[in-house]
């Protein structure tokens, strides 16, 4: 009876993280973040296939980072790495997109490094009220910085 109890524990503890902790494939990455700026940045077909090409490269990098983080951890000539290509490829993806498309690429940028989620929606503020601005340690505590 021990035994058989062992061994679904050793089953379950073998299987269950690898469920809890699905990695999305480079391919689910660039096609997610290729339908959020079609959507916002209304693209051309030829638009789209470019910046597929380019999201599909930065992902298959994070994907292959994410792997050796988890295997053996990084190094800073790794991160290094990969934020310049980051910044080669968003600079790629400026080269395609028109004049109006890249003021909006910017502001779709600025909310992804400072952790703006587009689809919450803003309290409205009464007349006269301002926004209150937490600033220091609780200000990144509460994450509304």
């Amino acid at each position: 009876m021990r035994r058989l109890i062992f061994i679904a524990v050793l089953i379950f503890g073998a299987i269950f993280p690898t469920i809890a902790q699905k990695q999305p494939t480079a391919e689910e990455l660039a096609k997610k973040n290729v339908d959020e700026l079609e959507k916002r940045l209304k693209l051309s077909a030829t638009q789209k296939n470019v910046i597929n090409n380019y999201a599909f490269f930065i992902a298959k990098e994070q994907v292959a980072l994410y792997k050796k983080q988890m295997a053996s951890g990084l190094e800073n000539d790794e991160l290094t790495k990969y934020y310049r290509l980051q910044n080669e490829t968003n600079k790629n993806i400026r080269n395609v997109l028109k004049p109006d498309q890249v003021i909006e690429y910017d502001k779709i940028l600025e909310e992804r490094l400072s952790g703006i989620d587009p689809t919450k929606k803003k309290k409205k503020l009464k007349k006269g009220e301002e926004e209150d601005k937490v600033v220091g340690i609780e200000g990144l505590k509460m994450g509304n910085n």
